[in-house]
């Protein structure tokens, strides 16, 4: 029997997360959200990581547009990156109308913002489509992380059910682009394990959320985040970057290999900005 070519893995893992996605995991923006149980005296701190999140979103059109520029020649990969965008941008427009439901941010704020990030482009930071899928894989595993976090602030701390509710919803969205990302990158490590492991050193070490580099007062807003459950270096080494090893099968021996082989030190790739 033949063995499957490499568009047919990935078509079939797109596929697999496809059906998984649309028996388990669809949800609607207003009708899923108990507006009801909003907390309109939740703190500033927490409007402002919520706003926070809704900045970065924001930028999916230019996402979208280097997502699929970069995968264009594999049919799961691209199909997978226009799903992803519809299931982002549910996150921007939830966001938005937590936002203005809680009285936070005014509809004129909120627009205002909208403007204002447009006036800024997202550059992909990676330029072949199996670095991107392996940026991907650390990114959205970030990003899942840095939403559990907030959720049980929102929960705990906020008395917010809603947020709450909004938080987690969006964390289970994350944590299944997590796993197609990990999934593509061990179909790539099959098909060419010693070029896919010189791209994760790559990667590794040039690593950097997609806020520090949109949002111009990032430093101040990651600040009131990092008080209120966002993740630091440190946390992300051990809950995002390590496990997605472990996840693709990697261990440290094989990428201190890779390292050398690249003329890199362990510590120049482990990532230094999150």
């Amino acid at each position: 029997m033949a063995t499957p070519s490499l568009d047919e893995r990935l078509y079939k893992e797109y596929m697999d997360f496809f059906v998984k996605s649309e028996r388990e995991r669809r949800w609607h923006v207003i009708d899923d959200i108990p507006w009801d149980k909003l907390n309109k005296d939740i703190s500033e701190e927490a409007a402002l990581c919520a706003e926070t999140f809704l900045r970065v979103e924001m930028f999916l059109p230019d996402y979208i547009a280097g997502g699929l520029n970069a995968v264009r020649p594999y049919f799961g990969s691209l199909w997978f990156q226009a799903n992803w965008g519809y299931e982002e941008s549910k996150h921007s427009l939830v966001l938005m109308e937590y936002l203005m439901r809680s009285g936070k941010r005014t509809p004129e704020q909120i627009f205002d913002l909208q403007q204002k990030t447009f006036a800024q482009k997202w550059l992909a930071p990676f330029k072949t489509a199996r670095q991107m899928t392996i940026y991907g894989a650390l990114q959205e595993m970030a990003t899942f992380f840095i939403y559990c976090r907030q959720r049980e602030v929102a929960k705990e701390k906020e008395k917010d059910l809603c947020l709450w509710q909004i938080y987690d919803l969006i964390g289970r969205d994350e944590i299944a682009h997590t796993r197609f990302y990990q999934s593509v990158v061990k179909v790539l490590l099959d098909e060419d394990r010693e070029g896919t492991l010189t791209d994760l050193a790559i990667v590794a070490r040039d690593f950097r959320m997609p806020a520090e580099d949109l949002i111009e007062d990032y430093e101040q807003r990651i600040a009131v985040m990092r008080e209120t459950g966002a993740i630091d270096r440190n946390m992300f080494l051990q809950k995002v970057y390590f496990p997605v090893l472990k996840f693709l099968g990697v261990s440290r021996v094989e990428m201190a290999r890779a390292l050398r082989s690249n003329k890199q030190t362990i510590g120049e790739a482990a990532p230094t900005q999150v």
